[in-house]
């Protein structure tokens, strides 16, 4: 049976480049998220054209067709037509990848479906935060106990969530995937952990890590299990596959998860440790430096939760802590401000809003989302990240910032720093600053590189306007009407701009202004204008009339042809198109909308071609 969006995903196929380029497809809450084998292949313009897509994203690893709310329909149709993917080869688009950008990619990747429950969750830990800070609910309450947990469930329950997507990304089972992330978090794993006795498996030592909120341990599992499960798929045959490769590929998984590739983390972290007591004898400003660079990474790989143990020690033992406290402190600061940079830079309407969340719950000191939804995709906000945790980590070290208490590490943890002297705090607060402004320069200072190619595109498509309005006139002789009144949620929602439609008289298009044609469906159904002063318009004529393949439909332009007010472009047969019972609805979007303060329709009613139909207010 057919899906709704049939049509449009064999055309979303088609212009990625195939089914033959796609090594691998999920989806967030707006977009498809591709990964193609090689990205010169897909044709991102007329993508960024088709009906029901918003727009094209290449970035972070990822080729991204934006849907909108129903991206679910669309992909569901879209992976139907897909159906099993091959394993594909990069064909070599001359762009080889190192270790560091593959590992980068696996990352964003696998954490892109689950950045909605990371950020819902940290948001729900923010706002608990400014409840305590604020003395409206005591942290030794039951309800701070109840809310506190049910935040922190998303995060400690991690190596679910990343076991399913790094499976899929990888081409594995991800139940079998998941299934291995209950080993590391099994209650009965965590009473051994509890207990502390040695423990063996087969005679070979179990290390006794704890797993919770850990991310790097569970993707190199499910790396492991994608080729133990591959390699017993080969070899066992199909008529017991179905209980043999499962049985397998869990206890030999597992038994190298429990063994070696688990606890990989907490040796370099104990090693890390080791080394910070090292540096500290002999320069105690610097473990505020390290960490206010690299936390970052170190929570990547888990390998902070062998330094923080650190700052406990030392309170325990002298009464302050300056090893972990001050320089996770500047860090999560810096990452919050890195992220809140990033929403103003991204052109992208949903990574804005996901970048603006994320850094409001990191100032808070929760940092996953920001970490794994901006900072890693994007790259650039990272680095920031790391530039301005480091100078605040710089002067918190050399001015000897401490806290008097351990906990979370973030604006509400301010309090942590008073101490008998009042200088603590100022220092602290100096090192705040300090990291605020040098990342947020940091930051911007390098989007106008990493950026760069979205705000191309975005000044390619959208020139500088110089002047206060622009008049767009009808390219049609007919009845206008609100775009709200066309029967296609993607023109009549707006999701592709703000316009009109109307109902045509005559089986004509002409130029509304001097531009050029920037696109033209080989369908003949559907023509993209650009003006000289960069509105960029698109003339759907009737809905669903791609299914004509051109029938009935003459083009006298070409793409990339420049063209006159007035001049005819299209011309189609009215009668003939009604009679195959098409609608004739012709919706006339702005599709650079969102470069313009408003886009405002001329009264309703009877138009011609010497009528005014939109008002552009720059």
């Amino acid at each position: 049976m057919s899906g709704k969006y049939e049509k449009l995903a064999k055309e979303i196929i088609q212009l990625v480049g195939g089914k033959e380029n796609v090594k691998n497809l999920i989806h967030c809450q707006t977009r498809l998220r591709f990964d193609l084998a090689d990205t010169t292949k897909a044709a991102k313009e007329q993508l960024g054209q088709l009906d029901g897509v918003a727009g094209v994203i290449d970035s972070g690893g990822q080729f991204q067709v934006v849907i909108g709310t129903h991206v679910s329909e669309v992909y569901e149709d879209v992976k139907a037509q897909l159906g099993e993917l091959e394993e594909v080869v990069d064909t070599g688009d001359g762009k080889k990848k190192n270790f560091l950008t593959l590992g980068i990619e696996f990352i964003s990747t696998s954490f892109s479906p689950i950045i909605p429950a990371m950020s819902g969750a940290g948001m729900i830990k923010a706002l608990l935060a400014l409840l305590v800070l604020f003395d409206l609910v005591s942290n030794e309450s039951q309800t701070y106990y109840i809310v506190n947990f049910m935040a922190d469930a998303v995060f400690y329950f991690l190596p679910f969530f990343l076991a399913n997507t790094a499976a899929r990304k990888l081409k594995c089972n991800p139940y079998l995937a998941m299934a291995l992330a209950g080993v590391l978090l099994h209650p009965n794993f965590a009473a051994m952990i509890a207990e502390g006795n040695p423990v063996e498996l087969f005679a070979m030592p179990v290390r006794l890590v704890g797993y919770g909120a850990s991310v790097i341990p569970i993707l190199l599992i499910v790396i492991v299990q994608s080729f133990i499960e591959k390699f017993f798929n080969r070899i066992i045959p199909n008529a017991v596959k179905i209980v043999f490769v499962p049985m397998f590929t869990i206890l030999i998984t597992g038994i190298v998860a429990l063994v070696a590739v688990g606890p990989l983390g907490s040796y370099v972290g104990e090693f890390i440790a080791a080394g910070f007591n090292g540096i500290r004898a002999v320069a105690p400003w610097a473990p505020a430096v390290i960490v206010g660079t690299l936390l970052p990474i170190m929570v990547m790989f888990g390998i902070h939760t062998s330094i923080g143990p650190l700052d406990v020690i030392q309170l325990t033992s002298v009464g302050y802590a300056n090893i972990f406290g001050p320089g996770a402190m500047v860090s999560n600061i810096a990452t919050g401000i890195a992220s809140l940079v990033a929403s103003r830079r991204t052109k992208v309407q949903k990574e804005q809003q996901v970048a603006v969340s994320a850094g409001i719950t990191a100032l808070m000191g929760i940092t996953e989302p920001a970490l794994y939804g901006v900072a890693l995709p994007k790259k650039y906000p990272l680095i920031g990240t790391m530039i301005g945790g480091g100078l605040g980590g710089l002067y918190a070290g050399v001015s000897g910032a401490s806290r008097f208490a351990t906990g979370s590490s973030g604006l509400p943890a301010i309090p942590l720093y008073i101490g008998e002297d009042i200088s603590n705090l100022i220092n602290i607060l100096i090192a705040i600053v300090i990291t605020m402004v040098t990342t947020a320069i940091a930051t911007y200072l390098l989007s106008l590189r990493f950026e760069k190619g979205e705000e191309v595109q975005e000044k390619t498509t959208n020139s500088v306007i110089e002047v206060d309005s622009i008049l767009i006139n009808s390219p049609i002789n007919g009845e206008m009407m609100p775009l709200s009144e066309v029967k296609d949620e993607a023109f009549s929602t707006g999701m592709l701009g703000q316009g009109v439609a109307f109902e045509p008289t005559e089986g004509k298009i002409v130029a509304p202004f001097d531009g050029e044609v920037v696109s033209l469906f080989p369908t003949k159904h559907a023509i993209g204008l650009r003006c000289e002063n960069g509105v960029e318009l698109l003339i759907h004529v009737g809905l669903n009339t791609v299914e004509l393949n051109g029938k009935y439909f003459d083009a006298l332009v070409a793409q990339g042809d420049k063209v006159t007010r007035g001049q005819t472009l299209l011309t189609f047969d009215l009668d003939k198109i009604r009679a195959e019972g098409y609608t004739t609805q012709t919706p006339v979007v702005v599709t650079n909308t969102a470069n313009y303060k408003e886009v405002k329709l001329d009264s309703l009613g009877l138009k011609n071609i010497d009528n005014v139909m939109l008002t552009i207010q720059v």
